[in-house]
């Protein structure tokens, strides 16, 4: 009679989990972690940039002017563009404390947005024929090759066809905006 031991040995066992462990990093390769987290920046920045968009169009309705105008007469030519490290402050003393004035934003918006978030928005606006663009420049490479990153990150109009990677170019400058 024979004896059969029922079991793995120990080359089988080795084989298998080396297996799963070239799959697992695989997979990890695949869903790229990185990438991941940029999407949600680039997530929680778009809905803010929406937010804040939609605020500003509110306030120009009830006012007939824009937020970081004193009076119609003062804001004529010029508009609101602001970009650079200071942008957040610029945002929170000009144009949101006006626009919370009014109830159309929450008044923990700036905080509840916190700075580094707001400091990644640029804001492009004319009150003379009543613009505004609130953008931002995506990290996630999904976000950049959206076809609305199209924007020229100093004028905040739209770049010339085929010039934005949105657009199928290979300019990485280009904006997402909200027009």
């Amino acid at each position: 009679m024979k004896k059969f031991n029922k079991g793995f040995t120990l080359i089988e066992l080795l084989i298998v989990i080396a297996l799963l462990g070239a799959l697992a990093v695989g997979l990890l390769a695949a869903l790229d972690p990185f990438e991941q987290l940029k999407k949600g920046t680039d997530t929680g920045v778009r809905n803010t940039a929406s937010e804040l968009h939609g605020a500003i169009v509110r306030y120009y309705a009830i006012k007939n002017i824009m937020p970081w105008c004193t009076t119609a007469a003062a804001c004529a030519v010029d508009g609101f563009n602001e970009a650079g490290p200071n942008v957040a402050l610029s945002l929170k003393t000009t144009v949101i404390e006006n626009v919370v004035s009014t109830g159309e934003l929450k008044s923990a918006f700036s905080s509840l947005a916190g700075d580094g978030t707001l400091g990644k928005l640029i804001v492009f606006g004319n009150n003379t024929n009543a613009t505004v663009e609130v953008c931002y420049k995506p990290l996630a490479k999904s976000f950049i090759e959206d076809p609305n990153t199209k924007f020229v990150a100093g004028t905040g109009v739209e770049a010339a066809a085929g010039t934005c990677k949105g657009q199928g170019g290979a300019d990485l400058t280009c904006l997402w905006c909200i027009n």
